[in-house]
């Protein structure tokens, strides 16, 4: 099986966020999916298997499946536009949430991920956010994920956070779905917004850049700065820069990629 791990996000080794990209002939079981994404030990390995005019995706962490990924959707893209469709612009991937689209930008260095726009709706500030995070925020609200605001980026910057509290949140909430992450956002001081996103049920402490979060943090942004389009970071150990634009009911999440690593898995 072919294997490959691409930095997202950057155009700079050993930042952004790695992705494995595992490029199939045929579906394997769903338990060697996981053993694989295990194995990876990365906080996303997508798989791929070509269909007519489009590729079948999807995403595994080393604990879950899930059912939205961006990194590893652009991941996936540059490894298809490097390696396997040369003379393609755009790549169609069908999904568990439905047709995604990568295409290059005029530039050809930066990747535009085509994604579901994902409001978030205010939710109680749940005690498990307090204690995991120590200090107070503008609010909590929910989408896929979980997002907290916070006054700043010095904040956003230096939580340190109990991730055993943050674990609680779910069954807090009530909930038992693929509810798995928490975003943590504020104003940027050198770019439009900041975050780091959080997802210890899902076996991540803290994911360097995450483009699913995005779905819902561009949104938000564009309402609360009445823009359109936007620059962000996220502030991991790694960071990340993305380029974001609201789209309607869709989101255009930018990146650049650079290559860490080609092999084969040996099943």
């Amino acid at each position: 099986m072919k294997y490959y791990v691409v930095d997202v996000f950057t155009d700079r080794l050993f930042k952004g966020n790695p992705a494995g990209v595992c490029v199939l002939d045929h579906w394997l079981a769903d338990d060697k999916f996981q053993d694989i994404a295990q194995e990876n030990n990365l906080s996303e390995t997508a798989f791929l298997v070509k269909g007519d005019g489009f590729y079948h995706l999807r995403w595994f962490t080393p604990e879950v499946e899930v059912d939205l990924c961006g990194h590893a959707t652009i991941a996936s893209a540059y490894v298809l536009f490097r390696f396997y469709e040369q003379d393609l612009c755009e790549v169609r991937f069908q999904t568990a949430r439905g047709e995604m689209k990568v295409s290059k930008n005029a530039d050809g260095d930066t990747l535009l991920l085509d994604f579901p726009s994902l409001p978030a709706a205010r939710v109680p500030d749940y005690a498990a956010f307090q204690a995991s995070f120590g200090c107070g925020n503008l609010g909590a609200y929910k989408a896929l994920d979980f997002m907290v605001v916070l006054e700043s980026e010095a904040q956003v910057r230096g939580l340190k956070p109990d991730l055993n509290a943050l674990m609680k949140v779910k069954e807090e909430a009530g909930l038992d779905d693929d509810s798995f992450g928490v975003i943590v956002t504020a104003p940027g001081e050198d770019c439009d917004f900041v975050s780091r996103f959080f997802a210890p049920n899902a076996g991540i402490a803290e994911d360097p850049v995450t483009g699913r979060a995005h779905c819902t943090l561009i949104p938000y942004w564009a309402s609360v700065l009445g823009k359109t389009k936007m620059k962000a970071c996220q502030l991991s150990r790694r960071t990340g820069e993305i380029d974001c634009e609201l789209c309607g009911e869709r989101v255009l999440i930018g990146g650049k990629a650079v290559l860490y690593l080609s092999g084969e898995i040996l099943l």
